[in-house]
Parts: C-alpha cells; structure tokens; sequence
C-alpha cells in the first residue's frame, strides 16, 4: 500500500465505503513501482461531482509524485466507482511506462549475464 495517500473531495462527499475501495485500488499500485522508490511515492486523488443540466459526471483525477517524474491522470464516469476503475488502469500503464524509462539497467545486466553464462560449456 501506498504510505502517503491524500483522498480529497471538491463538492463531494466522501464516505467511508469511497475511501476505502479508492484506498484499495489506488494504494495497490506500489507493486508496480520499484522497491528503492516506494517510500518517496506520494498520491493525491481527487473527487469532484459534476451537475449540469442533462447529465451528472463524476471526475478522479490522480496526481502520483515520483522521484523523477510526476503523473496526472483523469476521468470521468458516471459513478465514482467507475471513474476510480478507469484511472486505475491507466496509472498502470504510466507507471509500467515509467518503470521501463527509469530503470537503472542492473536488471538487464544481471539477465543478460546470467544467459551467458548458462549458454557456455
């Protein structure tokens, strides 16, 4: 779980059912990010409803501080929930994008070496 989460409602309510299913689903997202920045991951969301005169629309938008980068993502649905499911996987793909860009290629190296010596007699 994300340590530092900041769950703000812009004329909304947020109950405790809310807080809790976004807690879930946006402080799950650590396991998509590299264990030597995780403590210095820092995630505000926040839930703004909508009324106009022919529909409600419902809007989540996720600002997530990375150590090199910052990432803004943000939807709109007609349910909070679902709003919530759609920024969830798009801050899956930046952050699966992110991990690819930073990555400090001791990985690789390791891999690639390890083939090597396996193909070797």
């Amino acid at each position: 779980m994300l340590q530092k989460l900041e769950i703000n409602g812009v004329h909304a309510t947020v109950n405790d059912s809310l807080r809790k299913y976004v807690t879930k689903k946006i402080g799950g997202l650590d396991r998509y990010i590299s264990r030597q920045f995780r403590e210095s991951v820092h995630a505000e969301v926040f839930l703004k409803e909508g009324k106009t005169k022919n529909n409600d629309h419902c809007t989540c938008e996720v600002l997530l501080h990375l150590p090199k980068q910052s990432i803004v993502v943000k939807e709109s649905a007609l349910n909070m929930y679902a709003a919530v499911d759609i920024v969830e996987t798009k801050l899956k793909q930046q952050l699966q994008k992110y991990k690819d860009l930073h990555n400090n290629g001791k990985m690789r190296r390791h891999l690639f070496g390890r083939l090597r010596r396996q193909g070797a007699p």
